[in-house]
């Protein structure tokens, strides 16, 4: 079996192209705009330098079991509409027309919770999308192309995910947009005060990168096309992670607070995950602490 992974130096894409490993050869593509390939240390399979906007297909490989799709702009201050959506838009189409060309029938990409914006929780895929910037907006414009596709190519599964907070080993790179889980980490490794906005209480549903992988390898058994929140289901707030990394680390830091500058900004995000947990069998495996606490491990070793 061959699979092809794209975005393969980020966060999400790393750790799944490591994953595929064990279950046949992995075609790794990215540009390394963001990424690094420090990133894909260990990866045994191909690594393919290409934009995905411009990659010629035609060189790759013309039977695969499976494509996640993970290359974007995921940079949510990004203001440019047309770079946004030539990236995580356009460049998405191309891609689906490569699989239906070579008859690639299972599709996994990347949405987000980006596209609930400030909506109530929990969030359900039910929910009408509100997305609150151009992040969010390219991934409802996504989702509508990967819904059009597979209406009109019966037997292909194209499947969404919908990423919560996201954290895990392998988001180094991303510097300010990291999750806040690892730059917080960072803060109280040097003996800083951790600083968050005021005053604490915005929550989030944080999710391992580990059980992120675990979802999409879920999405690739499911027979079907749709959309699936990928999240704990479980909020906790900025001054509860605080507290979790401390007792891991064994520090007693207090949070800084600071005024927050950002109008788009979501106080609160929480996955509904019935429809994950009936359609795809998934169900996060890693609570906060658990988490946390597996993610500084790794991090004490590097």
């Amino acid at each position: 079996m061959a699979f092809l992974v794209t975005g393969a130096a980020g966060l999400i894409g790393r750790n799944i192209a490591l994953e595929l490993q064990d279950k046949g050869k992995v075609l790794a593509l990215d540009d390394f705009s963001v990424g690094t390939k420090n990133n894909l240390e260990g990866f045994k399979g191909e690594i393919i330098t290409a934009d995905i906007r411009a990659v010629d297909y035609s060189k790759f490989a013309n039977s695969l079991e499976a494509i996640f799709h993970e290359a974007a702009i995921t940079d949510t201050t990004v203001t440019d509409t047309s770079l946004m959506d030539s990236v995580n838009v356009d460049a998405f189409k191309r891609l689906l027309d490569y699989a239906r060309r070579i008859g690639c029938r299972k599709i996994v990409y990347a949405s987000s919770a980006a596209t609930y914006g400030k909506g109530k929780v929990p969030m359900s895929e039910s929910d009408k999308p509100a997305p609150a910037n151009i992040y969010g907006e390219s991934k409802v414009k996504m989702e509508a192309v990967a819904g059009e596709f597979a209406s009109e190519n019966p037997g292909f599964s194209v499947v969404g995910l919908r990423y919560f907070n996201v954290y895990g080993p392998g988001e180094f790179h991303k510097k300010k947009a990291a999750s806040m889980i690892y730059q917080l980490y960072l803060q109280i490794e040097a003996d800083k005060n951790p600083r968050i906005f005021k005053w604490g209480e915005q929550f989030r549903d944080f999710i391992y990168v580990k059980d992120v992988v675990a979802a999409n390898l879920r999405a690739m058994d499911y027979a079907k096309s749709g959309v699936f929140n990928v999240g704990a289901g479980i909020p906790n707030t900025f001054n509860r992670v605080i507290e979790v990394l401390n007792k891991v680390m064994g520090k007693n830091l207090k949070p800084e607070y600071f005024d927050n500058p950002y109008g788009f900004y979501q106080d609160q995000t929480q996955a509904d995950t019935k429809l994950s947990v009936s359609e795809l069998k998934f169900k996060a495996e890693y609570d906060l602490e658990k988490g946390i606490r597996d993610y500084v491990r790794i991090l004490e070793k590097t």
